[in-house]
């Protein structure tokens, strides 16, 4: 009676320590649980115990835990005997407990281990979802009248393959980089943007087959840094490629020309420009002999500076490309006067000379025109050329946009042109170089109905265009007027 009666004590201050460790409520780190030995008769008299008691009812959860783990050590076969070394041998509960965190860390320590040894796959990215294109409200337009039936084309970029949804679905070919980013990335990393470009060019022919154009200015970013003296390189890893551009062009019957940048000068005073200026023609060369293109891919240049003495600058440009130029790039070269320095009457005695045709642009020549020589009198000899060489001609339109006042606010080129140039020939190529691209080709087809349009391919034009200039033109200041009577041509123009 005395043994049970101490039994019965050790267990009602065990249910009393634990209750009031439950009232006090729960901490932030856990009281260290103190040691309680417990005799193995004494387990065995708590699992027979009867009702509990209401303090120890709210124990019974952490109890019934408790009951599985001395199964496992009454498995031992516990008997009566064993409180003599109920010290060495009994079962405390604390001592559990910490043989089971034991466990776990052992667990935690294996498992960088098992990392190391095997890493998880990695998560595949999802990919968005394409967007459908929302239905555009396409207002009607003016009709008009012409005899004009040749090809309308656009320079470089389709907004509307660009612009597709994600942004990774776009489609075109004028990716470029950094230098810096070519010395992260190695050579081959940046050749894959010019394949990449020249397959999307592709896509790109395809799309103006199906919209009835058939007149395209390739951008010359198609292969970045190709010209570059330190980081160029040929164009040959792409040449199957290239041909298969060239295939689809003259498959469908389309024209493909380039226009190599305003830093392509040749008559500059300074050699390592013109050396510069020589492997960017190389360059655009290549690309156009590779895709197979015949003689009707051009490459047209402006004039460049006049460096304050125009003479020099037109003989430095004449011996430029009489003797330094190869003969497959002098065969596609093409000037073109431009809005500030060269006028039309200035390159005509250099292409006649020369055997190079000339490019009429008539929205330069209406803001730097030739005095006493009308585009009709320009065109016709410009055009002589054209047939001597056995070259379809072709001229370049743009219109300012509304309300431009300034010289600059006159250059930049307007979202659309609203008519054909007056005196154009009907059987002309003729490039729109206009802020909308393709837009601005569909809408003159529909303006003058010159081919069917497909009413999906169609994006409004914005309800009022910016007299904003962006870019050099609106940062270069002008030079200061001359005195009347003094020759323009002494002014100083670098592009």
């Amino acid at each position: 009676m005395t043994s049970v009666t101490g039994t019965d004590a050790i267990m009602r201050e065990t249910v009393q320590e634990i209750s009031v460790t439950i009232q006090k409520g729960p901490t932030l780190r856990p009281r260290k649980a103190k040691e309680v030995l417990v005799p193995p008769e004494v387990i065995q008299g708590m699992e027979e115990e009867p009702d509990l008691t209401p303090a120890e009812d709210e124990v019974e959860a952490p109890k019934e835990r408790a009951k599985s783990r001395r199964k496992k050590a009454t498995n031992q076969k516990v008997t009566p005997n064993a409180d003599k070394s109920a010290k060495g041998e009994g079962l405390s509960l604390a001592t559990a407990k910490k043989s089971k965190k034991r466990k776990r860390s052992q667990v935690a320590d294996n498992a960088p281990t098992l990392e190391s040894e095997e890493a998880p796959p990695k998560k595949k990215k999802r990919k968005r979802a394409t967007k459908l294109d929302p239905v555009y409200i396409i207002p009607d337009v003016e009709r008009k009248e012409t005899t004009f039936r040749g090809r309308l084309g656009y320079a470089c970029l389709n907004t509307v393959l660009r612009n597709k949804k994600p942004a990774s679905e776009g489609i075109f070919c004028s990716r470029t980089c950094r230098i810096n980013s070519i010395e992260k990335n190695g050579m081959d990393w940046l050749k894959d943007l010019g394949r990449q470009n020249a397959q999307d060019m592709l896509k790109i022919i395809e799309w103006n087959e199906q919209n009835n154009i058939r007149f395209m200015r390739i951008s010359s970013e198609m292969f970045p840094f190709a010209s570059h003296e330190t980081y160029g390189y040929s164009l040959n890893y792409c040449a199957s490629l290239l041909a298969q551009v060239g295939a689809l062009a003259k498959k469908y019957g389309h024209r493909l020309t380039t226009h190599p940048g305003q830093f392509t000068q040749l008559g500059s005073p300074r050699e390592a420009v013109v050396r510069s200026s020589i492997r960017e023609l190389k360059y655009h060369a290549e690309m156009l002999d590779l895709m197979g293109v015949d003689q009707n891919g051009v490459m047209i240049i402006h004039g460049g500076g006049v460096y304050r003495d125009k003479e020099a600058a037109c003989a430095r440009m004449k011996k430029v490309i009489r003797d330094d130029l190869p003969q497959d790039v002098r065969a596609r070269l093409v000037l073109e006067n431009d809005e500030l320095c060269y006028s039309a009457a200035d390159l005509l005695p250099i292409c006649t000379e020369l055997d190079i045709p000339l490019v009429f642009d008539y929205h330069h020549d209406a803001l730097n025109p030739s005095p006493g020589l009308p585009p009709c009198a320009i065109m016709e000899q410009a055009n002589e050329i054209f047939r001597r060489r056995g070259i379809k001609p072709k001229q370049h339109y743009s219109e300012p946009r509304d309300g431009a006042a300034s010289i600059m606010e006159l250059r930049a080129h307007s979202d659309r042109c609203q008519r054909l140039p007056e005196g154009l020939p009907d059987d002309m190529d003729l490039m729109i170089e206009a802020k909308d691209k393709e837009q601005a080709v569909l809408h003159l087809h529909r303006i003058y109905n010159l081919y069917p349009v497909i009413h999906a391919s169609l994006r409004p034009a914005v309800e009022k265009e910016t007299t904003e200039t962006k870019g050099r033109k609106s940062a270069r200041k002008m030079r200061p007027q001359k005195t009347e009577g003094e020759d323009r041509s002494s002014q100083g123009c670098r592009w």
